[in-house]
């Protein structure tokens, strides 16, 4: 892909062959992330494990320290006093069947998280293919399958994210907003860093972190020096 002037001169103000310390990085991801919007902020970091491997699986969420910037949207899937406290809790949407059925018929994608009491998963099953490919499906380990919604809710609000391999063994998550400046960007790095470390499979092998970079919406990428996460 052909990349403009505008990004080459950006490009300029990086140093490919380094590894930059993580206080480093967030300051040069703000200096390179100038376009006319408030650009996000994603870390893309590359695992040693083998993501075809149940085993080797990486998967949790984590509450940013400072938000990603972006407020999302809550689904929350329960019945009785459980649907009241969802709503009690600042959730956007609330329901039961009737939400799953808008979903399954209307193709209704409203929202950015589905929380859900364990009694609703088993009518979301058959939203699966549908659900999973969009990263959506409610998953207890995420924290998206619980009794306590108000908790869930509330920690969706707050800036939690959820992290997962793809099939390439990479993970990309937000860290926040270019207008965060350096220092909160440095947190929540730090923050998804200690997370995906901390959920290390006991199957992966050899080098865990293999690379990580942080980048701007439209600016180049910079790499970070794993080693002083570990």
């Amino acid at each position: 892909m052909k990349k403009g002037k505008r990004y080459a001169e950006l490009a300029k103000l990086v140093d490919r062959s380094v590894l930059y310390d993580p206080s480093e990085a967030a300051k040069l991801v703000c200096e390179t992330g100038k376009a006319k919007f408030d650009e996000t902020v994603e870390l893309h970091v590359r695992l040693g494990v083998d993501s075809r491997h149940a085993d080797q699986q990486v998967r949790g969420a984590v509450v940013l320290p400072h938000g990603t910037g972006r407020t999302k949207r809550v689904l929350v899937l329960a019945k009785g006093p459980k649907a009241e406290e969802a709503k009690e809790a600042g959730a956007e949407y609330v329901g039961d069947d009737d939400m799953v059925a808008k979903i399954e018929k209307e193709n209704w994608f409203d929202f950015d998280v589905i929380i859900a009491t364990p009694d609703m998963m088993g009518k979301l099953g058959k939203l699966g293919k549908v659900l999973g490919p969009k990263g959506l499906m409610p998953n207890p380990k995420a924290g998206t399958v619980t009794m306590d919604v108000t908790k869930a809710v509330n920690e969706v609000k707050a800036g939690k994210i959820e992290y997962r391999l793809d099939k390439s063994n990479i993970i990309h998550c937000p860290v926040g907003k270019v207008s965060f400046g350096p220092e909160k960007i440095e947190d929540n790095v730090k923050a998804l860093m200690e997370a995906i470390i901390k959920a290390k499979p006991a199957a992966a092998k050899g080098q865990y972190i293999k690379n990580c970079s942080i980048a701007a919406t439209m600016g180049p990428g910079i790499k970070i020096n794993a080693t002083k996460f570990s």
